[in-house]
């Protein structure tokens, strides 16, 4: 049985969970706890400095980036296996990878990217049409949104290249199974880009067990600071030369990729994330809780703890709105943790998504409607693209409690 913290213990490490607001929008953002944000403002204000010139202030800020770097490539499980490359976000991270890419694409070669997906991993790849690249699509079904495995298996050849899906969809909570998709492109010699940022709040990031090639996510919807993550494996990375100056050398992984750098203070508030990880997995050891030592075995017991969390919230929030003839969940129906994650979207048969959102506003819950930028996946389904979908993403740090009283403020209205 994983490590269950008292999650009153978890709340009062998130100051902004005491701000009025019920916070029940996470995919759209996280809250980071405490020291997270002690980690940023001390770097702000003690080594605000550029990196590599050589004074003290210096040194330690090129020692928390180069920290942080090597953290994360322990956060996914893929120490030694690749490298984390980090941006401003997901969606700047597949933009440099797809802008690299391209000038290895030749007319012909094949490009399957997944109707499910946020916009931010289908865009960039439908732009290397211009460099003569073919586009596949991995269709969704238009009922209810889901993947077929054997779908994508139809449209895989020998001219595949790149294929692009979620790991999760933002919109419709569904687990992808990542490990048997990616062995089926690499049966068909094609290398794989997976949007994990949906999936990373939830679950432990796992690159080595899935043999992945790429695999992005959103380090701010994951309790850290404003950037992106997007892992690159040797082989894979090795094919490309990133898009950074031209005299910083082709193997000087992951700077190459990020270009002007990264933010630095983002990177001293990645350093303090494993203080949150340690807690949540019940390690007491010093190492687990600092960046330089912390290992994936402490992330993985962080985020099954993290998981049993949820999954009771995640139960009586489908159970709550499922209780509504009038409601239909958009996304799997089953509360079970193996199936989705506790993002769950919903529509009403006369109620506008606005209403019911400015309705729980007015209660005082954070909640949002919009197409979650799965603009093509709405599209597919027949859900209006404005005003989309009622979202509502709890994470560990919400409660059974907050989830009824949302839906009791809701529940007049969703009765009709």
């Amino acid at each position: 049985m994983p490590h269950t913290p008292d999650v009153d213990a978890i709340r009062s490490q998130f100051p902004s969970l005491e701000r009025g607001t019920v916070l029940l929008e996470n995919a759209g953002g996280s809250q980071v706890p405490r020291y997270v944000a002690d980690a940023i403002r001390d770097h702000l204000l003690n080594d605000y400095v550029q990196l590599g010139a050589g004074y003290p202030a210096s040194d330690r800020a090129t020692a928390t980036v180069e920290r942080a770097h090597r953290f994360m490539d322990r956060f996914v499980n893929g120490q030694g296996i690749g490298r984390v490359i980090l941006g401003s976000s997901c969606t700047s991270l597949m933009h440099v990878l797809a802008h690299s890419i391209s000038r290895t694409i030749r007319p012909g070669d094949e490009v399957v990217v997944c109707e499910q997906g946020h916009e931010a991993n289908i865009g960039c790849w439908l732009e290397l049409e211009r460099h003569g690249a073919v586009i596949r699509w991995w269709k969704a079904d238009p009922k209810t949104g889901s993947l077929d495995l054997e779908n994508l298996r139809s449209v895989l050849s020998e001219r595949t290249r790149i294929v692009a899906f979620p790991h999760v969809s933002n919109l419709l909570g569904e687990i992808v199974d990542v490990q048997t998709a990616t062995a089926m492109v690499h049966a068909a010699g094609g290398r794989v880009v997976v949007d994990g940022v949906a999936y990373a709040p939830h679950r432990a990031i796992d690159v080595r067990a899935w043999d992945v090639d790429f695999y992005a996510w959103s380090t701010y919807k994951v309790y850290g600071p404003h950037m992106g993550g997007l892992f690159a494996r040797h082989d894979a990375i090795a094919e490309l030369e990133g898009p950074n100056h031209f005299f910083i050398p082709k193997d000087e992984i992951p700077y190459k990729f990020e270009l002007g750098g990264v933010s630095h203070e983002g990177c001293a508030g990645l350093c303090a994330l494993p203080r949150l990880l340690a807690f949540l997995a019940g390690d007491e050891r010093p190492a687990a809780a600092d960046a330089e030592t912390c290992d994936f075995e402490v992330v993985r017991r962080a985020f099954d703890a993290m998981a049993s969390l949820e999954a009771p919230v995640q139960k009586r929030l489908l159970e709550r709105l499922r209780a509504h003839d009038s409601v239909k969940i958009i996304g799997p129906e089953s509360a079970d943790i193996g199936v989705r994650v506790s993002t769950v979207s919903m529509v009403h048969t006369s109620l506008d998504p606005r209403r019911i959102v400015e309705i729980a506003r007015s209660a005082g819950f954070g909640i949002r409607h919009g197409h979650m930028y799965a603009h093509r996946l709405c599209e597919r389904m027949g859900i209006d693209i404005d005003p989309g979908v009622v979202r509502i993403s709890p994470v560990h740090y919400n409660t059974v409690s907050e989830v009824d009283r949302l839906c009791d403020v809701l529940e007049e209205s969703l009765s009709h």
